[in-house]
């Protein structure tokens, strides 16, 4: 009898409305064998392997890939790498990336362009308002550009959509763990300039 007692009286009650408690855990390594760990920045080495943000398991993880990146301190060479860099995001992972779980979530015909006339030099402006991005697309851009010559001394980057859409300010984003991690980071993300 104590035994029925006790199991009954557990405090949790049976329910009819359904309970989202997230995506069920995933058993997906998010990492390719032959890498090491690493401060999580992409960095440009000299042989041209860079990181390059991609979406693992409900977050943004780097992978390494050899990219021959434009370096350089002018608009154009920054334009350059900007326009290199958000070609690597919008390619499908290659196989060894695809079987450790890797995707991307930057759309397929988003594209980059130098800033307008009024904008700070070290603006870019995107095709598309950074905040109106599927979440872990902006992730990966800023991630991605947050470590090269594109973004400034802080590691932050300055972003902004179309031209044509005026009323939106550029912000400034950083690579932080939020961004990387929580999909609600994503609207709320960056400062404005």
């Amino acid at each position: 009898m104590l035994v029925g007692v006790t199991v009954a009286g557990c405090g949790i009650r049976a329910t009819s409305v359904p309970v989202d408690d997230g995506p069920a855990p995933s058993r997906v390594a998010c990492a390719i064998e032959h890498e090491q760990g690493g401060d999580g920045a992409p960095q440009a080495g000299p042989d041209g392997e860079l990181r390059i943000a991609l979406v693992c398991s409900g977050r943004v993880v780097d992978v390494r890939r050899q990219v021959p990146l434009r370096q350089g301190e002018s608009a154009a060479d920054r334009l350059a790498a900007a326009r290199t860099l958000l070609a690597e995001l919008r390619r499908e992972p290659g196989p060894r990336e695809q079987e450790a779980g890797f995707t991307t979530a930057v759309p397929e015909d988003l594209r980059v362009f130098a800033p307008d006339q009024d904008d700070d030099s070290s603006a870019l402006r995107l095709s598309r308002h950074p905040n109106e991005l599927p979440p872990f697309a902006l992730a990966q851009i800023v991630c991605t550009f947050a470590a090269t010559t594109i973004a400034d001394a802080n590691r932050q980057v300055l972003l902004g959509g179309p031209s044509s859409e005026p009323g939106k300010p550029l912000k400034l984003y950083e690579c932080g763990t939020a961004l990387r991690t929580t999909t609600e980071a994503a609207e709320t993300a960056g400062v404005p300039f």
